[in-house]
């Protein structure tokens, strides 16, 4: 009895651990990650399952030095740009930043609309994607960060269902492994996109944002964290260890669930989510294809705020606004107005011509050609003495990030050369 309890009582401390990096993690699965997921495992079975495993340690790595840079400078990522780099480095960030996460905004409305309308058919796909918009930007504007940190913390658990929709149909044990621990590249243009557009999806330039600027407002709301030390510093790299985990857990298993049922049933392009769920109706079962549906659209709700929150972030830190998600409407009117343009540009850009395919398209190229720029400051700032103090990154940290670097600069090169080859 007494080791039940135990269990249950460390359980539960490592739950309120748990804060920024868990909800960074979670949102990074959002309507349009499971769209490029569902086409990795459909076009190409199981592999690419291998890329979990190599995304993860860069993931983290990267999002642990935003963590840290915000704890110590008690300044989201932005703020930190302003403060000791050029105005144009800060002011190129914001023209890239904005069209990326406005058009990754309106791939996941479009997302949430279709897959609401193939629960419930009677219901027109735009009174959904409407409706979803309506409630997102009440619940932003109208509850304080807390509530909103406490509600996406929970929304997080909805990602487990994408834990248990393969064990709904037969599984080959041995071939999973296969994929999972041996590499397996095919070079040809199709393939090499699908690794490319793995890795813009898993490390995007708006979650360094979000992560840094989320441990600020942490920091603010949590006396403990007043006075930096080890131990604060450990529990960070445990929440964002465990948050870029469970972000790549659940990519493997969308890969896992799509590289079983739809490539083994000849289902081989998938373009978008709602097909992604539709597809797996007969071939997996009505329940399969209810928890994929409703996981997408928990997964929306999760990223959505997130997504609209770090650009709002990004663009009042930059011109010294008013911000936070603790103020009130009438104390940060820039910080909300910018949530509520980017909420209500995402939703129209779905009915002035621009595709949700397309939109997810144009902003991983926005986001290839940021992030490396991105990583290199993030490199520079975090092994800045004069900025870190004694938190200047270790060698482990340096070797991971300059892998990503290395690695995400090839893959916006590749990108770029992949759009104009086709063009």
């Amino acid at each position: 009895m007494n080791a039940k309890k135990n269990n249950s009582t460390k359980l539960q401390r490592f739950w309120k651990l748990l804060g920024p990096g868990l909800v960074t993690g979670a949102s990074d699965d959002d309507p349009s990650g499971i769209a490029t997921y569902s086409q990795a495992g459909a076009q190409y079975g199981l592999s690419t399952l291998w890329t979990a495993l190599i995304t993860f340690p860069l993931m983290a790595a990267i999002q642990e030095m935003c963590a840290r840079i915000g704890l110590v400078t008690s300044q989201g990522l932005t703020g930190t740009l302003k403060t000791h780099y050029s105005k144009p480095i800060l002011y190129l960030m914001v023209v890239f930043s904005f069209p990326a996460i406005v058009m990754n905004i309106g791939a996941d409305i479009a997302g949430m609309g279709a897959v609401g309308n193939l629960l419930f058919p009677a219901v027109h796909p735009i009174v959904f994607s409407i409706t979803f918009t309506i409630i997102l930007l009440v619940i932003i504007i109208y509850l304080p960060y807390q509530k909103i940190a406490f509600i996406l913390k929970y929304l997080c658990i909805v990602l487990l269902v994408y834990l248990v929709v393969p064990f709904l149909y037969k599984q080959d044990w041995v071939a999973v492994l296969k994929g999972t621990f041996i590499p397996s590249v095919t070079f040809d243009k199709n393939f090499i996109s699908i690794l490319v557009a793995i890795l813009g999806t898993t490390i995007s330039p708006y979650l360094f944002f979000w992560q840094a600027t989320m441990e600020v407002e942490d920091r603010k709301h949590n006396v403990k964290l007043l006075v930096l030390d080890k131990k604060i510093m450990s529990n960070m790299k445990q929440d964002v260890n465990f948050g870029m985990l469970f972000s790549n857990l659940i990519m493997f298993f969308i890969i896992l669930t799509t590289g079983t049922v739809l490539f083994n049933g000849g289902i081989h392009q998938i373009d978008t989510v709602e097909q992604a769920a539709q597809a797996l109706k007969p071939l997996a079962g009505n329940f399969a294809y209810l928890l994929f549906a409703v996981g997408v659209i928990g997964t929306g709700l999760l990223a959505i705020p997130v997504l609209s929150g770090s650009l709002s972030y990004i663009i009042t830190e930059t011109f010294g606004w008013e911000q936070g998600l603790d103020k009130k409407f009438h104390e940060a009117k820039a910080f909300y107005i910018v949530i509520a343009i980017s909420l209500t540009l995402g939703l129209l850009m779905n009915y002035i011509g621009i595709s949700p395919i397309k939109a997810l398209i144009y902003s991983a190229i926005l986001y290839g050609m940021t992030a490396p720029v991105l990583i290199a400051i993030i490199l520079h700032i975090a092994n800045n003495k004069k900025v870190m103090g004694e938190y200047v990154n270790s060698k482990r940290s340096n070797i991971l990030g300059f892998a990503t670097l290395i690695l995400m600069t090839a893959a916006a090169i590749v990108m770029i050369y992949m759009q104009f080859a086709n063009s």
